[in-house]
């Protein structure tokens, strides 16, 4: 396997009123390619209620982690889970610092716009729910309206429906796009 990179723990933030297919498809992506991924809620429990009311579960809670573990921050989008996101400071605080360390943040739907209002996409390459596209303008963000954009240390992503080649995209970062293309015919995708 010709890697791209060594490193490889991955942690996606769960926040009441996410969207499910985004956060689920993803984690669910990325664990086909054997990729170590947590999913963290940021509530004080592991229970995350989505955007369309699925319960579900979290592997902890972002009190427990230790974000130096990790080496991706994944943030899918969904409403009201991307403001939710957004107002956790230890979050928020934390993504500023991966990406001015250039270690990988990912951010998918409206997720996006937390990079943007944090000054994070100023003339970077970033995509996000075309709802939302005014949101990246104002960041200054250079807005490519592709179903996946990857720029350096960030990759970004317009909706639930992009979810899948989101995930590649993820999986093509850490094992290269070979074995991204392997994982695609394998799901028909």
């Amino acid at each position: 396997m010709n890697s791209v990179s060594d490193n490889r723990n991955i942690a996606l933030f769960l926040a009441d009123g996410c969207e499910e297919v985004e956060a689920l498809a993803t984690a669910d992506v990325l664990k086909r390619a054997h990729l170590p991924v947590t999913m963290v809620s940021i509530n004080e429990t592991r229970t995350v209620v989505s955007s369309h009311n699925v319960t579900f579960e979290a592997d902890t809670t972002i009190s427990k982690i230790n974000f130096d573990a990790y080496d991706m921050l994944i943030l899918p989008g969904g409403m009201p889970g991307t403001p939710n996101l957004e107002a956790n400071d230890m979050l928020v605080s934390n993504v500023k610092r991966f990406v001015k360390e250039g270690r990988m943040v990912a951010a998918i739907c409206a997720a996006p716009t937390i990079l943007a209002h944090a000054g994070l996409l100023k003339d970077r390459r970033a995509t996000c729910n075309p709802g939302r596209y005014e949101d990246l303008i104002r960041g200054d963000a250079i807005l490519t309206r592709e179903k996946v954009t990857v720029d350096g240390n960030i990759i970004t992503s317009q909706a639930m429906g992009t979810a899948i080649p989101f995930a590649l995209a993820i999986v093509e970062h850490f094992l290269g796009s070979e074995e991204a293309e392997k994982l695609a015919e394998n799901i028909v995708y």
